[in-house]
């Protein structure tokens, strides 16, 4: 099953590549494939909208002996079952479904009955061939019972990005799998009929536990939308903040990203992580927190990608013949060099100007110094602010440079945008970044209005300006 899948979406990644290459700019490699298996697109209203279901379906995942021994993953059970779709839709569901196993259990099918075993949340993203995104968010648990037994996988599939949310919702689909596999569905099913709140508010599901009676569950979004699928403290408790704005830089710059780690949760939430950073804009290439043991020769794609490896495939990854890449060990909080190669590039420490890179340094460092005095929504914003106001300086200019015609639609002026840039350092940087997709596509979204894309990126563009004229005047 595993490499018949595989095949598939290899398949599907040698069709994207030829479909966009065809209708993009650049067939480089600047031009993002359409990855059925993970890929981040730009932010969208259905991304995050309120008033839609939680969640599309619930399925668990489990381990099936086959007659050769081994192990492989099935999904055994499906809530609810999807009815009344189109040949089209229906083909393109059952692929889904069938990748789904793969991303719920990526480490191989080198399973064998265990007594113990600690839950693991994680996530993935599954992209269909129109572009429309699904996450699979994922606990794996081990049963409750007496002697050897198989881990399960409970994966939620939505079409919202609220891991912090699903984490909670998962939490209790854990808590009822503990009584019986029969609270489950009442749970998700009150779930289902309840209307995806907008930021900042509460939905209240009732639910009843045997011999516990009624319960309220209250699920609350967090106020700013765009930090609601992420835990930047993951990411702060294993890597240095030096070492993170290296990443941060590759990333800006679309380059090859391999993070490495053996737990499922560090690699989804750390990947997570890095991609948030670059708020406003978003990773549109290659996207996969964690990669199935058949995939691995993802790390051999020309073109850029971000992926998260179980660190016991390193050796083969150091094996394939991969282009330049920076690759992460989370465990150890350090770049990896192999042999007489370094995959790094090499320039990490010069592509971010030194002054912006100062000013990031000083408030992660700020954040390593009180971490116990903060709350995770609290890291969360500290980290985004300091991000945020590195593209407020670099870029918060690009709407003045934006020239609109009597039709309404915009054209960016792309040579007198980074003309406008005083200082030389950020001006060179500017100018690698006006080529990426990500930039390509924030412009592109922001030429078709006069009303800004990103109302958070504009309020600190804002305050930013009248923060300038205020010292000014004074």
């Amino acid at each position: 099953m595993a490499s018949s899948i595989g095949n598939f979406l290899r398949r599907s990644l040698r069709r994207a590549g030829r479909r966009e290459g065809k209708d993009g700019a650049s067939t480089s490699e600047n031009t993002p494939p359409r990855v059925p298996q993970g890929k981040l697109g730009e932010r969208s209203s259905v991304f995050y909208s309120a008033g839609q279901f939680f969640f599309e379906y619930l399925v668990v995942v489990s381990l099936k002996k086959m007659p050769d021994g081994h192990y492989e993953p099935k999904i055994t059970y499906q809530f609810p079952k999807r009815e009344n779709l189109l040949k089209g839709q229906k083909e393109e569901e059952e692929r889904l479904l069938q990748a789904i196993p793969l991303f719920c259990f990526p480490d191989g099918n080198n399973w064998a009955p265990i007594s113990e075993f600690t839950s693991e949340t994680f996530s993935f993203v599954l992209t269909n061939v129109d572009g429309s995104r699904k996450i699979g968010y994922c606990r794996r648990l081990l049963p409750s019972g007496r002697g050897v037994r198989l881990p399960e996988v409970f994966c939620i599939i939505s079409c919202l990005g609220c891991f912090g949310l699903f984490s909670k919702i998962l939490d209790e689909v854990e808590k009822r799998r503990q009584i019986s596999m029969a609270v489950i569905y009442p749970f998700m099913q009150g779930l289902r009929e309840s209307p995806f709140p907008a930021p900042g508010k509460t939905v209240t599901i009732k639910s009843f536990i045997p011999e516990s009676g009624t319960e309220l569950i209250e699920l609350t979004r967090p106020v700013d939308a765009h930090l609601e699928h992420v835990e930047f403290q993951a990411l702060l408790q294993r890597l240095s903040p030096q070492l993170i704005l290296h990443i941060f830089a590759s990333a800006m710059l679309e380059r090859r990203l391999i993070f490495l780690a053996e737990e499922l949760s560090v690699l989804s939430q750390c990947i997570h992580a890095v991609a948030a950073l670059l708020y406003p804009f978003t990773w549109a290439h290659t996207y996969i927190p964690v990669v199935p043991e058949c995939l691995l020769d993802t790390v051999c794609c020309p073109t850029p990608f971000m992926v998260g490896i179980q660190m016991r495939h390193l050796e083969r990854v150091l094996e394939q013949p991969m282009e330049e890449a920076l690759i992460v060990d989370l465990c150890e909080g350090k770049i990896i060099r192999a042999g007489p190669i370094a995959f790094q590039v090499g320039d990490e420490d010069e592509i971010l100007p030194g002054k912006l890179q100062n000013e990031m340094l000083m408030s992660l460092n700020r954040h390593n110094n009180n971490n116990n005095v903060h709350t995770s929504e609290q890291v969360n914003a500290l980290v985004s602010e300091a991000f945020v106001h590195f593209f407020v300086r670099l870029v918060g200019h690009y709407a003045s440079h934006i020239k609109w015609g009597r039709s309404g639609s915009g054209s960016f002026q792309e040579r007198a945008f980074c003309k406008a840039i005083a200082s030389k350092s950020c001006r060179r940087l500017v100018k690698k970044f006006v080529k990426t997709n990500m930039f390509s596509l924030f412009i592109e979204e922001a030429e078709k209005s006069r009303i800004p894309q990103e109302a958070y990126f504009q309020q600190k563009i804002i305050e930013y300006h009248e923060q300038k004229k205020h010292r000014r005047d004074s």
